[in-house]
């Protein structure tokens, strides 16, 4: 994946998006499931209801998956550490100084490859910051904006919320399959159209689905059903429909962000683990942030009520501060991802493939 071949690296990310969408398949259909507590009934008891076993029988679940996955990957890869090899071979104390300087030297290298970047770069850094701007708020409140905007339901009162959590869950394992047959065709797609003008594509199509996603609120609020009854198989349908759609830009959010930094990367003779790390700094920065600002809101509301934590964290600061449901996150989700898709369309080049045709 670090290859210096953009078409391999674009192949290898599309690769692990499918595999990743596979595992995502396996996950969302456990946690769309209710009886998990009939498989593992040891975890239910006075102090844990049924919803509370389930979680448990996940958590039992993540610790057997994560206990098999590090015992494949320790016996799979046949590493020497650094430390022996060092002291093995000759000079070794000129070698291990060396490699204190390199440690010591990297958060330098990793800033100081900034005033290398080319303009086109920037704009990818910038637009990779954007799209995972408009994809927090998904992330966050997605089984919940199902639980409480389309079953109308609250956490620990009724089966609504519980129901459309579940219901939230499948619509992510829906999405997971998208995203892995999205991923099977990712190379063809980018060498038609252009990786850059296929992700800002997929930016605007995931600006369309946040907006989808406020109107359904929108129609749900203004239904009769909310509060003493489950939610019309339309309204279910249409949350699911949107959440299907979703893996299309998710797949390429996965993918052709580092298939275009690998290109640029290539010409300055960087290399491409320290470019790649560069790239992620735009995914964790925009995080940090929308973090800092959720966790502000939540302070705000607490001062600003004199309520207690048990107001939830979970349900979000944005479903009082603003008056009811996660839309206003989702509208802020829809215009990054939005201008992020315009900034890509306009500002990144063309660099289809295209096969030559043949000479008659």
């Amino acid at each position: 994946m670090l290859g210096n071949d953009h078409r391999r690296t674009r192949v290898a990310n599309a690769y692990f998006s499918l595999f990743m969408a596979v595992g995502n398949i396996f996950g969302y259909a456990t946690g769309s499931f209710s009886g998990w507590y009939k498989i593992f009934p040891f975890t239910l008891t006075s102090a844990c209801n049924a919803d509370c076993a389930n979680l448990k029988s996940a958590f039992i679940l993540d610790i057997i998956f994560i206990a098999i996955t590090t015992f494949i990957s320790i016996l799979a890869a046949k590493e020497v550490p650094l430390g022996s090899r060092d002291r093995s071979a000759p000079f070794a104390e000129e070698g291990h100084e060396h490699s204190g300087q390199a440690e010591e030297a990297f958060l330098w290298q990793l800033f100081g490859t900034f005033r290398y970047f080319s303009g086109t770069i920037w704009i990818i850094l910038f637009v990779t910051a954007l799209t995972w701007i408009g994809w927090f708020p998904f992330l966050l409140f997605d089984t919940d904006w199902v639980g409480r905007e389309v079953y109308g339901g609250k956490p620990n009162e009724g089966q609504n919320y519980n129901s459309g959590v579940r219901m939230g869950a499948l619509g992510l394992m829906l999405n997971s399959v998208v995203l892995g047959i999205t991923s099977v065709f990712m190379e063809k797609i980018c060498r038609k159209w252009g990786a850059g003008f296929v992700w800002g594509l997929s930016d605007v199509l995931m600006a369309l689905c946040f907006l989808a996603m406020i109107l359904i609120s929108f129609v749900a609020k203004n239904m009769d059903y909310i509060g003493h009854d489950l939610p019309p198989d339309g309204i279910v349908i249409a949350a699911l429909i949107i959440f299907t759609i979703l893996g299309v830009p998710l797949a390429i959010t996965y993918s052709v962000p580092y298939a275009l930094i690998s290109t640029r990367i290539e010409a300055l003779g960087l290399g491409q683990g320290l470019s790649l790390g560069v790239l992620n700094l735009a995914i964790v920065i925009p995080q940090m942030i929308w973090w800092d600002v959720y966790v502000s809101f939540l302070q705000l509301f607490l001062q600003s009520t004199r309520s207690t934590v048990v107001v939830s964290v979970g349900s979000g600061p944005w479903d009082q501060l603003f008056g009811g449901g996660n839309s206003p996150a989702f509208a802020v989700g829809a215009i990054a991802a939005f201008a992020g898709g315009l900034i890509a369309v306009l500002g990144i080049p063309r660099s289809s493939t295209q096969k030559p045709r043949a000479m008659i």
